[in-house]
Formats: structure tokens, sequence, C-alpha cells
């Protein structure tokens, strides 16, 4: 059996796709499965639009992510030689010729196709005049004028194409620079790629690379076309929808290991398993059983997935991806007296650890706003209920939460008050809002001092009309 070759081949002129991630996992996933090479190749013949800053964020990004090529990614741009060599051999072999129609002629010529409601192609003019190579030919392939192609496609089944339908397509341009499809095809051999898993909006461009392939006498290839990424309103998936760098992403507090989970779901799934880890993705992942519809990206699945990978993390390894996190804001963990619990008891109050760390910041700095709707729903203009609280845990002795929590419910069976009456008004001077554990944990996390010096501060603030 054949080593498996897979290859992901970005083009470096922005940074990494979501959509481009979800192709790079399937191909790294699929090779691996099979302990084969996963490659790197980055695209970059478009000079105008390919920077090496991009180049270096789709590397980073991938390694940073797990999904490291085998061997060093190699670079089109400097592989120049490589390609005109091949189309010299297709030139040799009598599998291509010159062209020199003008960019009039062929606009014309598509513009009149139109009109009769045909598809525009060229016409093949110049085909047999054995025109010599100048500074205004183009080298074209002699494509197969009848016949069919047949794609045997892993997610699609066999794709027929007819021959008549596909032109010769120009294989370098009158500068000599070779075209994209050339590059591919050449690449793909020199790499050793055995398999070929890309986006569907590939599917057309196929063909024509096998017809490159049959005239350089490369072995066949075996393909899957992936469905698109579609956003919830299943069209292509744009900023309009979500962020859609990978960088975004990790900023947010997303774990790598639930953004891969959340890709691999796109387009396929295992039963009724919801959560995956790099290594069961690769031990259960099946190139035929993905969807052939569009797969719709739904921020909600990430922010489900990513929870319930942060609550698969053992505390200590909880902490150490909240730290970044917390120091962009100026915190450090060890700065409360009871960081470990205060982690402990807040670490599900989020669904990333960007959100977390914000529901974080009133424990370790003083409150720079209160939700104003909050205090219109929960205590109006009357302050009666944080004076009467103030004043029992001011004379409270044993600063415990089981001692807390007897304060709180004595008092608002005393008063007859329905719990959200009574806690909320504190929850709110400790932390700005209605957000935090239960109550008395949420004032055992704070000194008595402190919990003293926030009361006072929200009964302020409500006085004074603020």
């Amino acid at each position: 059996m054949k080593k498996v070759v897979t290859r992901f081949a970005p083009s470096p002129t922005g940074t990494l796709h979501i959509g481009g991630l979800r192709t790079a996992l399937f191909n790294y996933v699929y090779a691996k499965k099979y302990k084969g090479l996963f490659l790197i190749r980055i695209e970059d013949t478009d000079k105008a639009r390919s920077t090496k800053e991009f180049e270096k964020n789709i590397l980073e990004s991938l390694k940073s992510i797990g999904l490291s090529p085998d061997k060093d990614p190699i670079n089109q741009s400097l592989r120049g030689e490589i390609y005109k060599a091949a189309a010299q051999k297709i030139i040799d072999l009598g599998q291509a010729y010159y062209c020199d129609c003008s960019v009039e002629r062929l606009d014309k010529m598509r513009a009149e196709q139109q009109l009769k409601g045909k598809k525009p192609q060229y016409d093949g003019k110049c085909r047999n005049l054995n025109l010599k190579k100048s500074d205004n030919t183009v080298l074209r392939l002699k494509t197969p004028l009848d016949g069919e192609v047949v794609v045997k496609d892993y997610v699609r089944g066999d794709i027929v194409f007819n021959n008549s339908e596909l032109d010769d397509l120009i294989i370098l341009r009158s500068d000599g620079t070779p075209t994209y499809h050339l590059c591919n095809v050449v690449d793909d051999y020199e790499q050793g790629v055995t398999t070929v898993i890309r986006g569907e909006d590939h599917i057309s461009n196929t063909p024509r690379q096998i017809h490159i392939q049959n005239s350089l006498g490369y072995p066949k290839l075996e393909y899957a076309h992936l469905p698109l990424v579609l956003g919830t309103d299943k069209k292509r998936l744009s900023k309009r929808h979500a962020a859609t760098s990978l960088v975004d992403y990790k900023a947010a507090g997303y774990l790598d290991s639930a953004i891969l989970n959340t890709l691999a779901r796109l387009g396929w799934s295992k039963g009724e398993n919801e959560i995956f880890y790099l290594n069961d993705l690769i031990k259960q992942f099946e190139i035929t059983e993905v969807q052939k519809a569009g797969a719709i990206f739904d921020i909600t699945k990430l922010d489900y997935l990513n929870a319930q990978h942060m609550s698969n993390l053992d505390l200590n390894d909880f902490i150490s991806h909240l730290k970044p996190f917390l120091e962009n804001k100026g915190i450090k963990v060890e700065n409360h007296p009871k960081a470990e619990l205060l982690i402990k008891s807040m670490r599900s109050s989020s669904n990333t650890f960007e959100g977390v760390a914000t529901n974080l910041t009133c424990y370790y700095q003083e409150i720079s706003s209160y939700n104003q709707k909050a205090i219109e729903k929960f205590i109006g203009n009357s302050v009666e209920i944080l004076n009467d609280l103030k004043v029992r845990l001011i004379n409270l002795e044993t600063w415990t939460e089981p001692s807390l929590d007897e304060v709180l419910s004595e008092y608002r069976s005393e008063k007859e008050h329905p719990v959200p009456f009574v806690n909320q008004p504190i929850r709110i001077a400790l932390t700005g809002s209605t957000n935090s554990p239960s109550l008395g944990m949420t004032m055992f996390l704070f000194e008595k001092d402190e919990v003293i010096k926030r009361i006072n501060s929200l009964i302020d603030f409500v006085q004074s009309g603020s």
C-alpha cells in the first residue's frame, strides 16, 4: 500500500481563515490516520497580493494549533525553473501549442459566444498553426477534443466532465510565467502528494489539472472536495457572520482543542459523539463520511464546545490558560488572597477565557461601573436592604460561607423577601452586576472590610443619583 501524502496549499494574501484551517485539519487528520505525511505549500505566485507577513501568520497559526507539516514548506515563487521545465516537456511531447490571439479577439469571441447562449471558451484558432514562441504568445495545453474525464471523489462519488466543455487552458503566460494549474500539478507530483483534499470551489479545476497530469505522464491522484464553510444564513462565511481569522478566536479565549473540534464537525460527524480531541479525530475520521451539503459555522456551537473543553481542564491547566487574559487586564492571579477558590468558583462563568477574565476583574479591581438596568430592577431609589445587611455583616464575628448564608437566610425570613430581592443588591455592590457564584461564596471571596466598603460605595452611588 502506498504511503498517503496530503498537502495544504494556502495563498499568503490574508491571515489563516477558518475555512482554510478546516481544510488543513482534514488533510492533517487523513494523513495521520494512515500514518502518512502532511505537507504545506505556499502558493505565492501572486506577487501583488502575497506578503511574508501573511505567510508567517499562516505557518505560525498552524504550528500553534498543532498542525505542523512533516517537511519544510515549499514556496511556489522559488520554483519557476521547475515549472518551465515541465512546460517544455509538454511541448516536446506535442501536448501544447503557442497562441498569439489578442485580448481584443478573445473578448470579442467570448461576447459572441455568450450572445448565442454558449459557454465562453477558447475556440482553438491557433491549435494547428505551429506558431513559434514570441513576446506575444502564450502556451496552451492541447485538451482532448472528445471523451470525458471522470473525477473519483471520496465525498461526491464520480464527477463526470465532457472534454468538449474544457477549452485549451493557458499554462505559460506571454512573459513566460507559469499559471496556477501548471504549478499546482507539478508541485503535487514533486511533493509526492497522493490525496488532494480541498474545497468544493476547486471542483472545476480538477479535470483541467488531470489533463496536465496526463500530458506529463504523472500518476493519478485521489480527490476529496469538501463542502464550503457557510454562515448561519447559508452564504459563504465572511466577516459579516463572525470573525474569520484563527488569530481572532485565540485572542477571544477559545481553546485550540475546541476550535479543532468545531471545525472537524463542519461537514463531518460521528454518531452521537460531540466532544473530540485531535487524537480522537485521527482514529475516527473517515473522509467518505464527509457530507456534500454546505457546512454551517455557528458561533454558539463553538461556545458550547469550548465550555466543554474548558471544563475538562484540571485547575492548574485552567489557570495557566487564563493567566494571559488576566495579565492583559493588568491582573496577576496570585494577587487575590483566595485565588484558587476564586478561580474554581468562577471557571464556568463564561464560555471563553476572555469572558472568565472579564468576570474576574471585579474581584481584583475597584468597580468602574454598575449595571444600570440591574440597579433599576433590584434597588431603585431604596438602599434599605443594603443598609440593613451592612449592619448585620459588620456585627458578624465568623466570616465563612455558611455563616454568611445564614445571615442572608435569616434576613429574608424576617422581612419575608424573595431571594433575588435580598441577594441581588449585595451582588451588584460586590461585582457591579448580577453575575456571580452563590452570594454566600461571593461575599466570602472578599475580605469583610472590602464587602462593607463596596456596599457603602453602592449606597453612595444610589443616593447621589449618579
